[in-house]
């Protein structure tokens, strides 16, 4: 990514911090794995789902082709919250996922943390939230990430 600044990229340093969509993307390139942690719902979604046994797909958009790739990918939708209903009970809602028979594969549109996700490729990307912060940070260990070489963004 030549058109970014070297100092965006934050090079030499094993744990490399940014926020957002942009921020992923200058980071994501240069690192190992791509930590997303989200304030609002969508991680702690992730990691409710997951828990469950569902493979998620994150999708940057709420919107009709959100639906089409849900279909691409086998997966059910997650909805809007005032969309739920009997036949569609999944969205960004923790809760509403714990009481929702869990699908096995689910795409869960946001604009903020899918849409963080879902901008990075060639890495793993991982939700972490509250509810996962030891696990995941276990697990960015025993992988031997957050080192100068094998840095964690």
């Amino acid at each position: 990514m030549s058109e970014l600044p070297a100092w965006s990229r934050q090079d030499g340093y094993g744990v490399r911090f940014d926020w957002g969509l942009t921020g992923a993307r200058a980071l994501g390139p240069g690192c190992a794995v791509l930590v997303v942690i989200d304030v609002l719902s969508f991680t702690t979604a992730v990691s409710v789902a997951a828990e469950a046994g569902t493979r998620v797909f994150p999708y940057p958009a709420r919107d009709s082709t959100a639906a089409d790739f849900a279909v691409s990918r086998d997966a059910r939708l997650a909805v809007g919250r005032s969309a739920m209903s009997a036949a569609n009970p999944w969205s960004l809602s923790p809760a509403a996922l714990r009481r929702a028979l869990a699908p096995e594969r689910l795409v869960l549109p946001s604009p903020n943390g899918s849409a963080i996700s879902a901008a990075v490729e060639g890495i793993p990307v991982v939700a972490a939230c509250l509810r996962n912060a030891s696990a995941v940070g276990r697990w960015i260990m025993k992988q031997g990430w957050g080192t100068v070489d094998r840095p964690v963004g």
